[in-house]
């Protein structure tokens, strides 16, 4: 039954959404908008807590949402992670032992409506907004982005110019905006007059189209040394997106992975992070 649910629940909502545009487009493009940025998973489990109490927590108010951070201190160099679409902290629980072996500073982070942090909505520039508060309170080194904290890493840097990155790690992260809205579109089935007028909220709230989003367009920009990690087979994100992003990046090694899936969460991979920040290659 439940699985029948989740199967007809978008076409549903689809259904609801293109009625109401037909008296209210006005109303009707700002719910899309709102569900669009709207996680429904990524809370932390009971058997999750464990391991984030073993950093040192602080809640910050950052644009008037309590942001989750959490520290595992030690005396080498920063990292700030930054997890993806519907996820948290925990995820990261592996890469943070093996970091946390060769002594890294570790800062990490539940994003708006994720873990323990406050916020109903997230979004790339609402992310890279937090990101800039915690980059100046931590002066990271390195950041490590997973998905949606890969296109926020990029876009962050484009954006946010005076910053302390010296490496970026990008794991599965897409780079295409139009290509999401598109998967968006086909699974609430929403007419093209629609869409265009959603993107409009786009152009007013961040002064772009959809086209015009590419975080490989924004990775032109970025000189740092940048490790991507895409996993072939990747259900969520082509490669085709690493790839592009790739392109655009001036000193880049693209790893290329078979069955470690979207989340790219494996010992090998763990390692291949820590040696690529432990390589003191890196421009001054």
């Amino acid at each position: 039954m439940r699985k029948k649910i989740k199967k007809y629940l978008p076409k549903i909502i689809g259904i609801q959404l293109s009625s109401l545009y037909l008296i209210n487009p006005k109303k009707a493009t700002k719910k899309a908008y709102y569900l669009f940025c709207s996680p429904r998973r990524g809370r932390i489990k009971p058997e999750q807590k464990d391991f984030l109490n073993t950093a040192k927590k602080e809640v910050l108010t950052i644009q008037q949402t309590p942001i989750q951070t959490y520290h595992w201190e030690g005396s080498g160099n920063t990292v700030l992670l930054i997890h993806g679409w519907e996820s948290n902290t925990h995820r990261w629980k592996e890469l943070i032992t093996e970091l946390q072996e060769k002594n890294f500073n570790i800062i990490a982070f539940d994003a708006p409506a994720h873990g323990n942090s406050g916020g109903k909505i997230i979004n790339i520039p609402i992310y890279a907004n937090i990101a800039d508060v915690l980059v100046k309170k931590f002066t990271p080194d390195y950041l490590v982005g997973h998905s949606m904290g890969g296109m926020t890493s990029v876009y962050y840097q484009h954006f946010f110019t005076e910053n302390t990155i010296k490496k970026t790690v990008l794991l599965g992260a897409p780079s295409e905006l139009d290509r999401i809205m598109y998967g968006y579109q086909k699974i609430l089935n929403l007419n093209n007059k629609f869409m265009a007028d959603l993107e409009q909220i786009f152009v007013r709230k961040f002064n772009f189209r959809f086209k015009e989003f590419s975080v490989a367009n924004f990775a032109k920009t970025i000189q740092n040394p940048t490790l991507i990690i895409h996993d072939q087979y990747d259900k969520i994100v082509p490669l085709t997106e690493a790839e592009k992003i790739k392109q655009n990046l001036k000193d880049v090694e693209l790893l290329i992975t078979e069955g470690a899936g979207h989340s790219l969460n494996n010992q090998m991979i763990n390692q291949k992070i820590t040696r690529f920040l432990l390589n003191h290659k890196h421009h001054e």
